[in-house]
Order: structure tokens, then sequence, then C-alpha cells
């Protein structure tokens, strides 16, 4: 029987942030526990920091509440930061005065951020289990490859590669030169 995790969400939409500054503080948290993200938010020194932080005990509520309410068990400390989004908003069209009575255009960026928080699936006990990926196996070469592959193979294609330098007169012709000019 496969247990479903449970999302929960916070959103914190039109934030006076650009969303690439608010990117540098959400890829800090992403995959971590939620202690540890909320430390990590706590002495992150950007301006999106508290924001996020604020962010982030929301989804921790949230996931408290819903599961109150539903009759679900859920371990707090067993939470992480499942997802960690800052999309675009609206953009506000500015008007910057430039010299000669000409104007400069800019636009101030506003982020929607949303986080979402789930449970780690504990397999067998407290003890979570990460699996490491196979190492890759090597595929089966051609018998033409292997030949190509010997040191006098690849000296002799090397040699025949190279481009041909032209040939210079010697430095006579520099010294009859030399002559002519005066010198």
């Amino acid at each position: 029987m496969a247990v479903e995790t449970r999302e929960y969400r916070a959103e914190a939409r039109f934030q006076r942030v650009s969303p690439q500054k608010a990117r540098l503080v959400l890829d800090l948290i992403k995959g971590r526990g939620v202690q540890e993200a909320l430390d990590t938010t706590a002495f992150t020194k950007k301006r999106v920091a508290p924001v996020v932080h604020k962010l982030l005990t929301s989804a921790v509520d949230n996931a408290k509440y819903v599961a109150g309410e539903e009759g679900i068990d859920l371990d707090v400390d067993n939470l992480y930061v499942k997802q960690a989004l800052a999309n675009d908003g609206p953009r506000m069209k500015r008007i910057r005065p430039a010299p000669m009575g000409r104007a400069y255009r800019y636009q101030r960026r506003l982020t929607h951020i949303v986080l979402s928080v789930a449970e780690r699936e504990a397999e067998g006990g407290l003890v979570t289990k990460v699996e490491e990926p196979e190492p890759a196996k090597p595929e089966k070469q051609a018998k033409g490859a292997a030949k190509a592959r010997k040191p006098e193979a690849r000296a002799a294609k090397a040699k025949a590669s190279e481009p041909e330098k032209k040939k210079t007169k010697p430095a006579a012709k520099t010294a009859a030169t030399r002559k002519k000019a005066g010198k």
C-alpha cells in the first residue's frame, strides 16, 4: 500500500523584489529540512530573506492546520521544502528624467513566491535511505574504432592533418633590401 504524501503550500504575491534576487535565497533552502531552512533564512543577508522566512513559517502552519483538520498524523520535524519558486509578477513601468528634456524608461519588477513543504518518506524506521544512481556502463566499441586508438595511427593522422609550412627565402634578400635603402 503506497502512502501518498501531502504537499502544503504558502504564497506571497506582488512582492517588491525582482524574481532573480528572490531565487538567490530560494535556491539556498530548496530540498532542506524546514528547521534548517528557517535557520538559513534567518541569517541570510538579503532583503527578501525575512519575506521567505515568514512564508516558510506560514507553510508549516498551514501544514499543521490542515493535518489537524483532516486527522492526518503529521511529523513537523520530518517536513522539508519540496518546492520553492519565484515567478514574475506584473511590472511597474516608471520614467526617469534624462538630459535635454528626454526621459529614460525602466521597470520595477514584482514577484510571486510559492513555497511548498512535504513530509519525507521514512522507509523502515527513523533512518531515511538515500539511493545512489548506478554507475554508467561502458558501451561496446566497433572493431575499427579500436584500431584508431593505437598511438602510431594517432601520430600518422596528426602529421597528415598539419598544414604545410611555406618556404621562405633566406635572409640574403633582406640584406639586399638594406643596401637599396642606404643603410
